[in-house]
């Protein structure tokens, strides 16, 4: 089912379905001068020489999220929500992934201890609101221990909205069967946030199991991250925006790179960025325009793009955090 092995500290894993998608073959694709594939499929899932070129603002951790950790695999970066690292496992391992660096040392899914952790901080902290459990990718985990999970969120909170971040919809459509969307429904509410780049990403097979997944009372939202040869261009995007609002999936984010170690031939400059998303507003109907956001560096949050703009101080963007601090966000060179 997968091809594995190690690559830049990042594991290489891969579908046959994602590989199915793609124009070119796995052993034999066309690669631009970095070593990137020129497949917008491919580049997604295959290593490259490109990943070993680290920047020095690049970050091992580029959210900062050990800042906010409350225990082990616990986030709590902002007041209503608390964010769960279920894994460090996913059925395809993206090269962009900012959590790149993490996901190595967090292979396991969660122990009953730090099940017990999240448990108590819902019901000790009743402004909590949303629970977004992530990884890695939470669906990798044996249904068992999934089930178990979900109904530890549900006993301790009979209100709190379940967030569940996964690609593997996507990647392995077959895992939507009968037995997840039972799990899934007796979770509710829970809405299910999925990382789609690229048009190609929509197959039958996937728009098939979404269209189950919204009949089983399942909202579907979909984030896709800015990658330079992949999407950025207004046509790709426009496309798939829209194709996603047609099949009943709310285009939620768009998010500009973070500055994760060895990703920066993936990063489009923001300058860019904030071109053709300014393209995407004219093009783009209310119901097809996600919101374009990037995460302020070292932790500061998320800010919306472009309202958080507040100068260009030549190769340095200073953005406005949800705080209210000033933080820096580098405008990289082009390197077609």
């Amino acid at each position: 089912m997968e091809k594995e092995q190690s690559a830049f500290g990042l594991p290489f894993r891969v579908t046959r379905h994602w590989l199915s998608l793609a124009a070119e073959q796995l052993d034999a694709c066309t690669r631009d001068a970095r070593g990137v594939p020129c497949d917008p499929i491919l580049a997604q899932a295959l290593p490259s020489d490109a990943e070993s070129h680290i920047l020095p603002w690049e970050l091992t951790d580029p959210l900062g999220e050990a800042s906010h950790r409350q225990a082990p695999r616990l986030v709590r970066q902002y007041r209503s929500r608390l964010l769960v690292r279920t894994t460090g496992q996913c059925f395809m391992f993206c090269r962009h992934c900012f959590r790149r660096s993490l996901l190595p040392e967090e292979t396991a899914f969660l122990d009953d201890s730090t099940m017990a952790s999240i448990a108590d901080m819902l019901r000790t902290h009743p402004e909590l609101r949303e629970v977004l459990l992530s990884g890695g990718d939470p669906l990798t985990a044996p249904a068992g221990r999934l089930e178990q999970l979900l109904h530890t969120v549900r006993s301790a909170s009979e209100t709190v909205l379940i967030r569940l971040c996964t690609r593997a919809p996507i990647v392995l459509p077959s895992i939507v069967d009968d037995q997840l969307l039972a799990i899934l429904e007796h979770a509710r509410p829970l809405h299910m946030v999925l990382q789609i780049n690229h048009p190609l990403e929509l197959h039958p097979d996937f728009l098939s199991r979404a269209e189950r997944l919204l009949r089983s009372g399942i909202p579907l939202h979909s984030q896709t991250v800015l990658l330079r040869g992949i999407n950025d261009n207004v046509d790709v995007l426009t496309s798939l925006f829209s194709e996603l609002v047609k099949a009943g999936i709310h285009p939620y984010y768009l998010f500009q790179g973070d500055l994760a170690a060895g990703t920066s031939h993936f990063r489009v400059p923001l300058s860019r960025g904030l071109l053709l998303y300014d393209e995407l507003r004219r093009e783009l109907s209310g119901l097809e325009l996600p919101r374009y956001a990037v995460d302020a560096p070292g932790g500061g949050g998320k800010i919306y793009l472009p309202e958080g703009v507040v100068r260009r101080d030549g190769d340095q963007w200073i953005l406005r955090t949800p705080s209210g601090s000033l933080c820096e966000y580098p405008e990289e060179p082009e390197q077609y």
